[in-house]
């Protein structure tokens, strides 16, 4: 991966990677802290055995470490003010995010509030922390998110469900542990939906109004990682070396994301998920094909998806712009079908009411406006009409 001549940009965080690199959760957290340590996660995971290992490594590190362990898939500002509370009586030097992308981003809500007070609301946005936060050192234990390479906390209004994207550099982990043998464990439900999530945030991000070069370098890298091993990681769950480069690909595309946001693909799958429970990596594989191609009339954005062709080796030189974009959408398709993904069940429950309600939400979603086409109700409409037609 080659950043362009001239490019000044340092890393927000330290990157650990490799098989095991779990084993050295006690000496990296040492840098940060000499007492008190809070491992935020979930049942899953610690049914998995994997926080059991963590806490091992932090107390032979002379640490000691308070578990809360009742993170939730889409975490809401409910579930964040409970383990607020209990980091007031732990009172933590660092902070641990182990799991999916619920588990760190409940973990950051944590630190938000833990450091700064208030209520998740009064960060929704950008830079809204006045003072230092906690170190945080993520540790994903699936391939999707990007969640441990990026300063964003996603959290769901407990009343309304609206999602609220709360960033802030100081929410940056300053470590992330890549561990892929941590990726072993994952369901073949819950490799597919992230998987097919990281997969998507490569190529949000690589088109999107903020892109640059840094988050050209980052996306076009974990598209080309996570396109080619994603189906080899769904057909052979045991392959290290393919789960390998399916977490080093979502890292990519988070640190992608953390340059240059998201787009109309997000902005149209959330809705899915809040109102219609659809599992957020899936939503956003359902709203990827269409949107790659009416992204794609942009002679510039089509452009920038021949070369992530070409660099994925899904095309070679010969390709037009045209070849190389419905390549991509084959090849998404393909992915999508064999994670069996949901087209039908969502299918059955649009009418035009529900296809309002998720239009309107979707335009109101803060992703969108960073798409590089325009987007308003009718359009987004459009699109899950676009979607869905041929799986009624």
């Amino acid at each position: 991966m080659l950043l362009p001549e001239g490019t000044d940009y340092q890393p927000p965080m330290r990157l650990v990677m490799g098989p095991q690199c779990l084993l050295r959760l006690g000496e990296l957290a040492s840098d940060f802290a000499r007492r008190r340590v809070l491992l935020v996660t979930d049942p899953g995971v610690k049914a998995a055995g994997h926080v059991a290992r963590a806490v091992t490594s932090l107390e032979q590190a002379g640490l000691s470490v308070h578990v809360f362990d009742r993170v939730i898939e889409n975490p809401t500002t409910r579930e964040v003010a409970v383990c607020v509370e209990v980091a007031k009586s732990v009172k933590p030097e660092l902070i641990v995010g182990l799991g999916g992308g619920s588990s760190m981003d409940t973990a950051k809500g944590c630190n938000f509030i833990y450091t700064n007070g208030g209520q998740m609301a009064d960060y929704w946005g950008v830079g809204k922390a006045s003072k230092a936060m906690l170190p945080l050192i993520a540790i994903p234990t699936t391939a999707g998110t990007g969640s441990e390479c990026q300063s964003f906390a996603l959290i769901a209004d407990a009343k309304t469900h609206r999602k609220m994207a709360c960033g802030d550099t100081k929410a940056t982990p300053v470590v992330s542990v890549l561990d892929p043998v941590l990726t072993l464990t994952q369901p073949f439900a819950v490799a597919a939906a992230t998987g097919i999530d990281a997969l998507t945030h490569a190529l949000e991000s690589a088109v999107t109004q903020k892109r640059n070069a840094v988050s050209a370098c980052y996306a076009r890298e974990a598209f080309k990682l996570t396109v080619n091993s994603l189906r080899t990681v769904l057909e052979s769950p045991d392959d290290l070396e393919a789960r390998t480069r399916m977490q080093m690909g979502a890292a990519y595309a988070g640190l992608a994301i953390e340059n240059s946001m998201l787009g109309a693909v997000h902005a149209a799958a959330n809705p899915l998920t809040s109102h219609l429970k659809v599992t957020h990596g899936f939503a956003v594989g359902m709203m990827l094909p269409t949107l790659l191609r009416y992204n794609g009339e942009d002679p510039m954005v089509k452009s920038i998806y021949r070369d992530l062709a070409l660099h994925a080796q899904l095309v070679d030189e010969r390709a037009s712009a045209e070849e190389a974009l419905s390549a991509i959408i084959a090849k998404i398709r393909q992915i999508l079908s064999q994670a069996d993904v949901p087209f039908r069940q969502v299918a059955e429950r649009l009418d035009r009411e529900t296809i309002e309600i998720l239009s309107v939400a979707a335009q109101k979603e803060w992703t969108g406006t960073f798409n590089p086409r325009a987007m308003n109700v009718a359009t987004f409409s459009q699109l899950y009409r676009d979607t869905f037609a041929s799986s009624a």
